[in-house]
């Protein structure tokens, strides 16, 4: 996955500014479970269009060509993958993971590593496009660039992951309704899950 990022980051980046008020409904999901303050990082975090809006300071992913952006935008990055991070025990006070987990090998691992960068009560935040969304069943049909390799997850899915290791406090925001191409104005977040394409689940450790 990371030459396809590599190979595509100026049209991965495109995305956002083609299809603005998805992201921008994103975001406001998103920021209905980040914590208001404390050290944050991104896994997964690409060209830094979650973390720079969203105050988060650190970074990492495994693709050179996006993190260039990322640092751009005021992300302190690190490359590598969730896999494999080199941060201390008991490091950060949040842990996002936006979107990234479908197109890494072993989500599992990724959580775990997450688990133990976070410090005692931190929280995780993770996005998704929910596998069993009318926008999950459109990206599995359309097969694009990035996403023909995914492995899309549920809701329901990551929460049994997270549960497994001893995640807890588990709240939800949903949002996108339609697809991107017919959104032109903001999508304000519901809680819960099961009628928008874009979930986003917080917990707590």
């Amino acid at each position: 996955m990371k030459n396809i990022f590599d190979r595509y980051y100026q049209k991965y980046d495109a995305w956002y500014d083609k299809y603005k008020f998805a992201y921008l409904s994103e975001l406001e999901a998103i920021k209905r479970v980040l914590p208001k303050k404390g050290k944050g990082l991104e896994i997964g975090v690409g060209t830094g269009r979650f973390a720079a809006p969203l105050g988060i300071k650190y970074g990492i992913d495994p693709s050179k060509k996006m993190l260039e952006i990322a640092k751009k935008r005021g992300v302190k990055v690190y490359l590598g993958s969730g896999e494999k991070m080199h941060f201390r025990d008991s490091s950060f006070d949040y842990v996002a993971i936006i979107i990234t987990l479908c197109f890494v090998k072993n989500p599992l691992k990724v959580l775990v590593g997450a688990r133990r960068v976070l410090k005692k009560n931190g929280k995780i935040i993770i996005g998704i496009v929910d596998k069993e969304s009318f926008l999950g069943e459109f990206y599995q049909r359309e097969k694009s660039v990035f996403y023909k390799q995914a492995n899309f997850f549920s809701a329901q899915e990551i929460v049994s992951l997270l549960k497994s290791i001893g995640f807890k406090r588990i709240s939800y925001y949903q949002t996108i309704y339609k697809l991107p191409d017919k959104i032109h104005s903001l999508q304000r977040p519901q809680k819960g899950f099961g009628k928008g394409g874009f979930v986003v689940i917080g917990a707590q450790f």
